[in-house]
């Protein structure tokens, strides 16, 4: 072969190859462009797929706000269907003394027609009358009254009459939790069935009865309640009696934002025995304390953070039958006296004691008259259980 001819051949071979290369390069950029393509692909697919949720999710909303409110019966959280439940079981009260007309509230406790309020709407009543919110009345007569826990029972007349009468269901108050919404129906400034809420702002509050006792286990609230409220129920979510409204904490004599109901479990232990006997026979220890705190544990040199200091002894009393001791010395702590030197309680029947409260509940719901109880206390430094055998209140 000549030069010539070697050097067109090796020309040609050049070109046949960089021909090919451009040809694998090409075949690479579209491949490469496919795959780019595919991606877009399922990123459109991807993004269809978001937007058909999102289009359903709009019509399905756009749907919801077309059609009404549905109201599920039943629901606990329902202020207004509680208040439809117990509407025709909320009374008021008419109260006629020497003195004028007294307004209060109440409840159907029963069948019988037992109605539930507060002493302090009848003590020195002459007539009483009750009446529904549909416009029905009777007159009623008093069947029994407790000063000491501010509850007292009428009964209806119904003189040949035979009403649907729905009783309330009584809950339990001790299940209460801080915090939990509550409802008082009551007839404040005689404006009938009024309704109110609020929560649970405490439990297990002292309250001064007439005769100057304490109630124990008062449930303090900061639903509304004024003049009138007195003797109306105070109910939980379930519709159930958890207290019935007695007082408020105000300078004015209207509603500062504290209010006070005796507790259902008061109710449960008092109201049979009004109805049975027209009275209720109390426990009765014989002593007067103070709470204690750490401060004054520490003070006094004892191993606890509280519990009840007995401050005196009632002479001839329970306790002091018992061999219950009193203070016998002022000590002062944090700017407040104590009169010490006496025992501590710190446990009765083996529930714990750390205040009055906690003494006061147990002998009210838990004892009657004549009870054999063990208090537990600490007597210089020890703890020492003392058996007490329970007389009646003066």
């Amino acid at each position: 072969m000549s030069k010539a001819a070697t050097i067109i051949a090796a020309l040609s071979m050049a070109v046949v190859l960089f021909l090919l290369l451009e040809v694998i390069t090409f075949q690479q950029q579209i491949e490469s462009v496919a795959s780019e393509l595919s991606k877009v692909r399922g990123q459109l697919d991807a993004l269809s797929k978001r937007l058909e949720t999102i289009d359903q999710s709009v019509r399905t909303l756009e749907s919801s706000e077309l059609q009404a409110p549905q109201v599920h019966v039943g629901a606990p959280s329902n202020i207004t269907l509680i208040y439809e439940k117990v509407k025709d079981s909320v009374v008021k009260i008419s109260v006629i003394s020497l003195v004028g007309e007294i307004v209060g509230s109440g409840f159907i406790y029963d069948s019988q027609g037992h109605v539930i309020t507060n002493n302090h709407v009848v003590e020195g009543g002459e007539r009483f009358y009750v009446y529904f919110l549909d416009g029905s009345a009777y007159e009623a007569s008093l069947v029994g009254r407790d000063p000491d826990s501010d509850l007292a029972v009428l009964r209806l007349v119904l003189g040949g009459k035979s009403p649907a009468l729905k009783p309330l269901k009584l809950g339990n108050s001790s299940e209460l939790r801080i915090g939990e919404q509550i409802i008082v129906i009551g007839n404040p400034f005689e404006l009938a069935g009024t309704v109110t809420t609020g929560i649970v702002s405490q439990k297990g509050r002292l309250l001064p009865s007439g005769r100057g006792y304490l109630i124990p286990s008062v449930i303090q609230i900061d639903a509304a309640i004024n003049p009138g409220n007195s003797g109306g129920p105070v109910l939980n979510l379930k519709g159930e009696v958890v207290g019935v409204a007695t007082a408020i904490e105000s300078v004015t004599g209207q509603f500062a934002g504290i209010g006070y109901a005796v507790s259902s479990n008061v109710v449960k232990r008092i109201v049979p025995a009004l109805i049975e006997n027209g009275r209720y026979r109390y426990s009765y220890l014989g002593i007067t304390g103070s709470e204690i705190n750490e401060l004054v544990a520490n003070a006094l040199g004892v191993d606890v953070k509280k519990g009840l200091l007995v401050e005196s002894v009632a002479s001839s009393g329970p306790a002091a039958r018992a061999g219950i001791k009193g203070g016998t010395r002022t000590l002062q702590v944090a700017g407040k006296s104590y009169l010490v030197g006496g025992d501590i309680i710190v446990g009765i029947d083996g529930t714990p004691v750390n205040s009055m409260d906690d003494l006061l509940t147990y002998l009210v719901e838990r004892t009657s008259p004549g009870d054999l109880i063990v208090l537990t206390i600490i007597r210089d430094g020890s703890r020492i259980d003392v058996p007490v055998t329970l007389g009646e209140r003066p």
